[in-house]
């Protein structure tokens, strides 16, 4: 008898199911959610990523790959390593976040974005540095 009283409650509750793909406008996740690593660029097609790597050796299945190359700076005209490709397999991701915590720049964050859905699985993973982007200059001040 509790049974079939707990089954009559459920039919005239107010029914809490979104319909996703319909209301695709109306679903709002979470700020704090981790659906998507991003590596943000201002509007000078800048980066703060130095290419150090800690994210890539934190991430416990390989996720992330950090591919650099040294250029010679013209003011010190010391060799220094800059970013080349910044690569990130969406697919192997587990959503740990030891990349974002563990980067000293702050140049990796999570984005809301929780639509992953793909025919293949190369096409899961993404180049997160745009095409000629390059690293903030940071100011003495």
């Amino acid at each position: 008898m509790q049974g079939m009283y707990i089954t009559m409650l459920n039919f005239i509750r107010k029914k809490v199911t979104e319909q996703y793909p319909e209301n695709r406008g109306k679903v709002f996740p979470h700020e704090r959610m981790r659906g998507q690593l991003v590596m943000p660029h201002n509007e000078n097609n800048q980066h703060k990523c130095t290419a150090c790597g800690i994210c890539q050796m934190n991430c416990p299945n390989g996720t992330i790959q950090v591919i650099s190359k040294k250029e010679v700076d013209a003011e010190t005209g010391k060799e220094k390593k800059v970013l080349d490709t910044y690569l990130y397999d969406t697919g192997s991701c587990i959503f740990c976040a030891l990349c974002t915590t563990s980067c000293p720049q702050d140049a990796i964050e999570w984005s809301t974005n929780f639509e992953h859905a793909v025919f293949t699985r190369s096409k899961l993973i993404e180049q997160l540095n745009h095409e000629g982007s390059s690293l903030i200059k940071k100011s003495n001040n």
